[in-house]
């Protein structure tokens, strides 16, 4: 609270104090009687706290209002005869205090104040010693403001354009045209099944236009893994976007990631390093997460993720999403109703999978018709052991979808490999390899999983929007 505002609220106080006297005056020999009765309440201050005024100082305030024309105002706290006014510092002292600055750039105010206060009783002839407000106020006319300490080559650079370079808001003009998305670690920890306690990390996705959370997630950790599954989530509740905005970070710009972008036609922007100002929006709704939701689960003394999860979709859909946000002057959805959208439908989840996958090349060995991924024997088709090199497409932290794809057409599956059953192979029955690689190869139509019926039904059963009725379970030993 600013100093004029605190002024206003304890005149606002006084004039509750004594409004009634003036609104109301005591009969003659009654004025004592009503200060008594008044001096005997207590009353709420600005500061927070009860407190009673004594019977010389309402009857002080009360003809001080009486006698003014505008009591209201008379009532303020009395304004300092040197406001406005500044301390002279000598030019010496001034000169000093500039080559501190230079030597020490991350020193605070405080320390400023504290070094020139020694050195005024080292050399009196530089004058009197200035106060840390009065050091505050040169420094800050001058441009002397306290840095970061730079401890790298990118943090230096950062540090030079934004001394250089002037630092501008900005907005997307539709909805879906921008998404912001990075996660953010709690400050309070979970528990795990397994009896650990580890410190959760959230994902974020906001659309910039309107602030509207298109999805909010706590996971184990912050990685690739995560991010595509919070992202893909994203994707089939809001649509595909047009932009992306992240930080530099491992996840971000994961081939995954940098995949899926690219198939996807997602146009991903990344904040210059060191420079989370450029994130702004991202960061001004992680002091609402840490200031609004997590107090009110600060008594919930086992938290787990699941719970967690589910207080912080019920936060966000119901009062985040539906509150006046002051920067747009409504509410995120109303922003993102009214606002002209953007966004593209989304492709089903097997799909989207397949999107979040990287591509590699691997040479086939003929001795026996397999391929090496991250240390994985991989058997290939007996109808491609003729390809000398196979394009495949997959995912680091999921080895059970491994595709082969068209190596001109990265996005065209001709099938998809499994890794080698050693165990199977063992029974030493094996197939005549000539036979089949000498049919010329035409990729089969893939068989149906599900009859018809099932497919009907699962169909059904998604449109209605119910949760399926079963707690979802993850081994422990792939929790972490």
């Amino acid at each position: 609270m600013s100093r004029s505002d605190l002024g206003s609220k304890w005149a606002e106080l006084r004039f509750a104090v004594i409004g009634e006297l003036l609104a109301r005056p005591p009969e003659r020999g009654e004025l004592q009687k009503a200060l008594k009765e008044l001096a005997a309440k207590t009353w709420l201050t600005p500061s927070g706290e009860w407190k009673s005024f004594s019977l010389s100082t309402i009857e002080r305030w009360y003809y001080k209002a009486k006698q003014a024309e505008q009591p209201f105002e008379i009532l303020r706290r009395k304004v300092r005869s040197d406001v406005g006014c500044e301390r002279v510092m000598s030019n010496a002292l001034l000169e000093e205090l500039g080559g501190q600055f230079a030597s020490y750039p991350t020193w605070s105010y405080q320390l400023h104040a504290d070094n020139l206060k020694a050195l005024v009783e080292e050399r009196p002839e530089l004058g009197y010693a200035p106060s840390a407000t009065t050091v505050r106020r040169r420094m800050q006319r001058h441009g002397w403001r306290k840095r970061p300490k730079a401890r790298t080559e990118g943090q230096k650079l950062a540090q030079q354009r934004i001394e250089a370079l002037e630092t501008r808001g900005f907005e997307a003009e539709h909805a879906h045209a921008l998404w912001h998305f990075d996660y953010h670690q709690a400050k309070r920890k979970v528990l795990l099944s397994d009896g650990t306690w580890i410190i959760p990390h959230c994902l974020c996705i906001l659309d910039d236009c309107s602030r509207y959370v298109c999805h909010i997630q706590w996971y184990y950790e912050e990685c690739s893994e995560t991010l595509c599954h919070g992202m893909q989530q994203a994707f089939m509740k809001r649509g595909l976007p047009r932009g992306w905005l992240s930080d530099n970070g491992s996840a971000m710009m994961a081939a995954e990631t940098q995949s899926a972008a690219r198939e996807l036609g997602i146009v991903h922007n990344t904040t210059l390093p060191h420079s989370p100002y450029q994130n702004g929006k991202q960061e001004s709704f992680w002091n609402q997460v840490e200031g609004r939701l997590m107090p009110m689960l600060s008594n919930v003394e086992v938290l787990t993720l699941e719970f967690l999860n589910r207080s912080t979709l019920a936060w966000v859909e119901l009062e985040y999403n539906r509150e006046h946000h002051t920067e747009i002057g409504m509410s995120p959805l109303d922003k993102l109703l009214k606002a002209h959208d953007l966004s593209r439908s989304s492709c089903d989840a097997a799909r989207l999978m397949f999107h979040f996958t990287r591509t590699v090349t691997r040479v086939q060995r003929r001795g026996d018709g397999t391929v090496s991924i991250n240390g994985v024997r991989f058997e290939v088709p007996n109808r491609m052991r003729h390809v000398e090199r196979l394009t495949l497409r997959y995912a680091a932290w999921d080895l059970s979808r491994v595709y082969i794809v068209d190596p001109r057409h990265h996005t065209t599956i001709l099938g998809t490999i499994l890794p080698q059953d050693k165990l199977k192979n063992a029974d030493g029955r094996r197939r005549r390899v000539d036979a089949e690689a000498s049919e010329p190869f035409t990729p089969e139509k893939p068989k149906e999983e599900l009859p018809p019926l099932m497919r009907k039904l699962l169909s059904e059963f998604a449109a209605t929007g119910l949760p399926p009725a079963y707690i979802p379970h993850t081994p422990s030993n792939e929790e972490k």
